[in-house]
């Protein structure tokens, strides 16, 4: 079969297109013939991370045919293996997709549309009629949060970009959009654009002084949801300055809900019945062959990208 393998960490160079041997699935484990995987920002982490056990091969989430039974599946991978025409995904990982949703579709909301599920309703304890604020808004996490907030019942949400060319975008998914320009005081932002009185979630995947700046833009009893932070970015924040305004500090890591079976199937079906009625939809920036995901990579590293890359493995280039 053909797959993306590096085998050596460094930049989107060391991705490299091979044939390699079919992967054989251990117990509790299903074959799955692959026609899309998708791309997350996570994976340039673990291509540069001189860490990783290589060869490697990439990918995170996958949709595709399921051979032992031939049922249409989205499948999340923990250990990678996406960049590939052939998985070995775990029974526990792997969702059926409904008939009525595209693989597209499904691939682009299952990891990264659960991560703002949760990031929203487990970790923030999103309250109908709350006014909700998202970083990286145009990311493939964070269009999808917009909506979800929205649907989920937030009163109004704000989009937080770093471009003024994602503002349309942003605002598209039914956000205000929020454009945040150097040396912008976002704590000072969130409360001009609420009134003066804060935002009550606050979804954030950057981390440092934007983010320390965004505590003091939060409402009394609002909730500051990480999802993680870009290098440089590690936040500490004081338990009084929390105390003084009342307001807390929550992490969301996805491992939680994929290790959890019957709350991973709920959420996935959350996910596939809003899009299936309309009020959920993935946007696919662009659609690559295995030889352009260096490319991709390169890409979405320089925050050229909008909502979801995905991989057709069934196509080179």
């Amino acid at each position: 079969m053909n797959a993306v393998v590096m085998h050596a960490a460094g930049g989107p160079d060391v991705l490299r297109v091979e044939q390699v041997p079919e992967p054989s699935p251990a117990g509790g484990e299903s074959l799955v013939d692959v026609t899309f995987a998708g791309l997350n920002f996570d994976d340039l982490d673990q291509r540069a991370d001189p860490g990783r056990k290589v060869p490697a091969v990439l990918g995170v989430d996958a949709v595709g045919i399921r051979r032992r039974d031939g049922r249409r599946v989205a499948a999340l991978l923990r250990t990678g293996g996406g960049y590939a025409q052939v998985v070995a995904a775990p029974d526990v990982h792997t969702v059926e997709v409904p008939d009525d949703l595209d693989d597209r579709q499904a691939v682009a909301l299952f990891e990264q549309g659960a991560t703002a599920y949760g990031a929203l309703m487990l970790a923030g304890r999103l309250r109908p009629g709350e006014t909700v604020a998202v970083s990286a808004a145009a990311g493939g996490v964070g269009h999808l949060a917009v909506q979800l907030a929205l649907t989920l019942g937030a009163g109004s949400v704000i989009g937080i970009t770093g471009t003024a060319a994602k503002q349309a975008f942003v605002t598209a998914q039914g956000a205000e959009a929020l454009v945040e320009g150097t040396g912008t005081d976002l704590g000072a932002r969130l409360r001009e654009l609420t009134g003066g009185r804060g935002v009550d979630v606050f979804l954030d995947s950057v981390g440092g002084a934007r983010t320390q700046s965004a505590l003091t833009g939060l409402a009394p009893f609002g909730r500051l949801v990480t999802l993680g932070w870009r290098p440089g970015g590690h936040v500490d924040v004081p338990l009084r300055r929390l105390i003084e305004q009342s307001v807390g500090c929550a992490g969301f890591w996805m491992r939680h809900v994929v290790d959890d079976r019957e709350l991973l199937c709920h959420i996935a079906q959350t996910l596939f019945e809003f899009a299936r009625r309309g009020r959920l939809v993935a946007h696919v920036d662009r659609v690559v062959g295995l030889r352009d995901v260096a490319a991709a990579h390169a890409a979405l590293a320089a925050r050229a990208t909008v909502g979801k890359v995905l991989i057709d493995v069934n196509r080179e280039s």
